[in-house]
């Protein structure tokens, strides 16, 4: 997704509003199977980067315990195979919940190397509600727009303004989409997938997800574990913590993250002239932090879309140089115009973030419970607070509309599966959004795969981003299934991370051309 927001706060006792009935689980993922989707028509929809990509569309089911009910459509892209092998459909997803899909499928048939990628129908797809699958959420638009409350609730006021903006975004959810939210959910989109497999004709699928996507695969492959070929989780969700505790999890390692950004400004002090002390570089981001809370530059940056601003630095070390451009220049020279320019390249959120976040919240908040007692968010995350500051009440405030949802909360899916053929999986040890104890536990869970780790790596999404270790393991398993089997320990294959980047007036390329578009395309706020 492309960001995210604010703060979180309350008093006394909140709980949430009346609750809409859920639909009732499918005891099976079966109960669906007499629905049949037509076959997609596919339409050139080139792009300059990616000339071959062809669009269709695909309709399911809303409720897939009710084939015969509400349909709604799903957009889909495709890159198809030109190899005489042909290895069946290749679905890929960018994570989120709320992540379009569509680009991606032409970054990764263009990353790979060729003669794998044309073995493959490269399938992208814009999962229920998001993008150009119709109908589309926007629960309420400009929720991001700048100057928001600053997210730390430093006062009861503080507190009371950013409830209200969380409460006022649930019940915008539940009044424009109160026959939709029910089903906006990780197991109704895992039913999708297979009416996508159905309709593309193919009897297994081949899964390739980051982030976020790769606890829809795990998810996938629980309910349908026959029907899977290859399975590959790139910066792996920990399923055991889905949700609340995840993010309170992720509040630490994003801290940690930020600190390596500080520690790595002051190491360029000669480009930046912000010090040569790590601590005394991140006290004077709190300064800016707390200057911005004054006095918002440009009228637009405030506490809050700082923030957000530099969050992405925890996701991509590619964009170091530039949001220390930006951080310098306010510190040394009171110019604003670097970090306005930064937020609108990385904070602002446009519709199609405002699209995405709505379908954030809307998985988030119903596939596993939240407290409802505001005082539970509010002691929690206080705790993370004074331990890790950088971003544990913006998050929290990201994630609070989930205490007042207005649908009940599904019971997430237990991923441990024995019956899955080897799946593949890829973990940094200092990820931050999905951190790296995720991927150890899903290794656990499923029984013969295969964890590449990136040791010292801190980015998110690191396969086809520039790294040839990685990328070897990637293709040799996609070609033939080949998989690294380790004598021990928690790692099958190790692969050095990439050097972090040089500041941008270095000769050296700040960044990876390759790095920094799929990391556009997996976007933020996984």
């Amino acid at each position: 997704m492309r960001k995210r927001a604010a703060v979180l706060c309350g008093a006394a006792v909140v709980l949430a509003g009346s609750l809409t009935a859920a639909p009732a689980e499918a005891g099976t993922p079966r109960a669906a199977e007499t629905f049949h989707a037509a076959k997609p028509v596919w339409k050139k929809c080139g792009t300059d980067d990616y000339p071959t990509l062809q669009c269709a569309s695909v309709e399911v089911p809303l409720d897939h315990t009710d084939p015969a009910g509400r349909r709604i459509t799903l957009a889909l892209s495709r890159v198809p195979h030109t190899a005489k092998r042909y290895q069946g459909p290749l679905l890929v997803n960018p994570g989120g919940p709320g992540g379009s899909g569509l680009t991606l499928a032409g970054f990764v048939a263009a990353a790979l190397p060729k003669e794998v990628a044309a073995q493959y129908d490269v399938i992208g797809f814009d999962p229920r509600g998001v993008g150009a699958s119709e109908p589309a959420l926007d629960c309420a638009p400009g929720h991001f727009g700048p100057v928001r409350p600053d997210p730390v609730p430093a006062s009861s006021e503080a507190e009371r303004a950013n409830l209200a903006r969380v409460r006022s975004f649930a019940a915008a959810c539940g009044r424009k989409y109160a026959g939709l939210l029910p089903y906006i959910d990780t197991n109704s989109t895992v039913r999708d997938l297979d009416v996508i497999r159905r309709a593309l004709g193919a009897k297994k699928l081949n899964y390739f997800g980051y982030s976020y996507g790769t606890y829809l695969g795990a998810v996938y492959a629980k309910l349908f574990p026959e029907r899977v070929r290859r399975l590959v989780l790139d910066s792996v969700v920990d399923p055991t913590q889905v949700w609340y505790d995840a993010n309170l999890n992720q509040d630490h390692a994003f801290n940690d993250r930020h600190r390596a950004f500080m520690a790595w400004v002051a190491r360029y002090d000669t480009a930046y002239g912000l010090g040569t002390d790590p601590e005394k570089v991140e006290a004077a981001w709190y300064a800016m932090r707390a200057a911005l809370k004054k006095d918002p530059a440009g009228g637009r940056v405030g506490a809050a879309e700082l923030e957000d601003t530099y969050l992405p630095g925890g996701y991509y070390n590619g964009y170091w140089p530039y949001l220390a451009e930006a951080f310098s220049a306010y510190v040394n020279e009171r110019d604003t115009g670097p970090l306005v320019e930064a937020y609108e390249d990385f904070g602002a959120i446009d519709a199609s973030g405002d699209n995405g976040y709505s379908v954030y919240t809307s998985v988030q908040c119903r596939d596993a419970a939240w407290p409802r007692d505001w005082r539970q968010w509010r002691k929690d995350n206080w705790e993370v607070y004074e331990r890790a500051p950088f971003m544990a009440w913006n998050n929290a405030w990201y994630n609070a509309p989930c205490a007042f949802w207005p649908t009940g909360s599904l019971r997430p899916e237990r991923v441990r599966n024995g019956k899955l053929p080897p799946a593949l999986l890829f973990q940094a040890t200092h990820d931050a959004a999905t951190p790296y104890q995720g991927g150890v536990t899903v290794h656990r869970l499923l029984a013969r795969s295969s964890l590449v780790v990136e040791s010292g790596g801190g980015n998110h999404g690191v396969t086809l981003s520039g790294n040839a270790c990685l990328d070897r393991h990637l293709a040799a398993y996609l070609a033939d299934g080949t998989v690294p089997r380790g004598s021990g320990g928690e790692a099958d294959a190790v692969c050095a991370a990439l050097p972090d980047p040089k500041p941008l007036t270095s000769k050296a390329a700040p960044t990876s051309a390759r790095g920094s578009t799929l990391h556009g395309l997996l976007g933020f706020r996984s």
